[in-house]
C-alpha cells in the first residue's frame, strides 16, 4: 500500500494551495477530496450542503477518502476541514499515510476565507454564528481532533505557499512514512 501525505486544517488553512505546491515539490499526484466530491456529485459542497445536508456530504467525503487512500501511487491528499470529525476517516488516513495539520490563526483563517470569492460561493456556513464566533467554535471540537491524527504539525500564518511546501517536504522525505527518504526538489 501507497504511503499518502494528508493535508488536514480549518477551511482556509491553504491546504489545497500547499497541497497542490507540495505535490510539485515531491513529485507526488494530487488529490483535493472536496473537488472529487463535487466532481461525483456534479454540484458544488455548498448545493450537496442544501440538498441532502451535512450528514448527507459527509457520506460522500467519507468515499472519497477510502478511494484516494486506496491509490496505488503515492499521492499528497488534502482533506476537507471537518473529515477528521468521523473516526472511519481518521482510521483511514492513519493507517495509509503521514498527516500534516496545517494551523493558522482565527483572525488569519477568517481573513483568507472572506478573502477567497470561491469559498463564499461554493461552501456554505456550518452555523448561524458569525464568521469569527463560527470559526472560534468548530475549532474548539476540531482542534483535538486534528492533534489526535497529525504526525506533523505547521502554522501558516505569515508563511509563503513555497516556504511551507518546502517545509513539509523536507520533514516527509525525512520522515519514516517517505517511501523514498529522499527529497525530490
Amino acid at each position: 500500500m501507497a504511503h499518502h501525505l494528508y493535508l488536514v486544517g480549518y477551511r482556509g488553512t491553504g491546504k489545497t494551495s500547499i497541497g497542490s505546491r507540495l505535490s510539485e515539490v515531491l513529485r507526488l499526484p494530487m488529490v483535493d477530496t472536496d473537488q472529487c466530491v463535487e466532481r461525483t456529485a456534479g454540484k458544488s459542497i455548498r448545493v450537496i450542503f442544501s440538498e441532502i445536508g451535512e450528514s448527507g456530504f459527509r457520506d460522500l467525503e467519507t468515499q472519497a477518502i477510502h478511494r484516494a487512500s486506496e491509490r496505488e501511487v503515492a499521492s499528497v491528499i488534502s482533506l476537507g476541514g471537518g473529515a477528521i470529525l468521523r473516526e472511519s476517516n481518521r482510521a483511514i488516513i492513519q493507517n495509509s499515510g503521514a498527516v500534516v495539520w496545517l494551523r493558522a490563526s482565527i483572525d488569519e483563517i477568517a481573513k483568507r476565507i472572506f478573502n477567497d470569492s470561491m469559498t463564499a460561493e461554493q461552501r456554505p456556513a456550518l452555523t448561524d454564528l458569525g464568521a469569527r464566533e463560527e470559526i472560534s467554535r468548530l475549532l474548539e471540537i476540531r482542534e483535538p481532533l486534528y492533534r489526535e491524527v497529525a504526525d506533523y504539525i505547521v502554522p501558516t500564518d505569515d508563511r509563503t505557499i513555497d516556504e511551507l511546501a518546502l517545509d513539509i517536504a523536507d520533514w516527509y522525505s525525512k520522515s519514516k512514512f517517505s517511501e523514498t527518504g529522499v527529497l525530490n526538489s
